[in-house]
């Protein structure tokens, strides 16, 4: 009668499993290569890309070059957050500046105290009207920045499509 007994008491006390080993592990899944930031889409064949756009952003340095060329981004310059502003004051200035007649991504290029602005332009402006805003933009962008500010433009008949998706 003790054996039914010991076995009905073993039953109701909780069971403890052993931990094999202590160890924590991290479980991941895996990686979804599935990035889509900056591209353009494919279509139909009927939507005209630039060269800029054609090509994926870990392609830069390899297919295509860098949009902004500075020292800031070298380690232990400081800086760096600040010349990301002014990148993207400057391309928000032009494409007011010049509206509707850039032909490609604008490319900035910082040479010592010197700022140069490389630009691609179609033919869209009578060219009187062009050089009042090639100098509107250097003197004004000269007083806002307190340096030279130079503007190196080059124009084409029509945007340059470098491949249709």
């Amino acid at each position: 009668m003790a054996a039914p007994m010991a076995a009905r008491v073993l039953r109701a006390v909780p069971r403890i499993r052993p931990v094999p080993d202590a160890t924590r592990h991290l479980h991941t899944t895996p990686a979804c290569l599935k990035t889509r930031a900056a591209r353009v889409r494919v279509g139909k064949g009927d939507k005209p890309v630039t060269y800029e756009k054609a090509h994926a952003p870990h392609y830069i340095a390899h297919r295509k070059g860098w949009l902004s060329l500075h020292t800031g981004n070298l380690a232990g310059e400081p800086g760096a957050a600040e010349r990301a502003v002014e990148d993207a004051f400057l391309r928000r200035f032009l494409y007011g500046t010049f509206p509707g007649i850039l032909a490609d991504e604008v490319v900035l290029k910082r040479r010592a105290n010197l700022l140069v602005i490389c630009a691609v332009l179609a033919r869209g402006l009578a060219p009187a009207r062009l050089y009042f805003l090639v100098g509107y933009a250097e003197t004004l962008l000269s007083h806002f920045y307190k340096c030279p500010v130079r503007l190196e433009l080059q124009t084409v008949p029509a945007k340059v499509v470098y491949k249709y998706l």
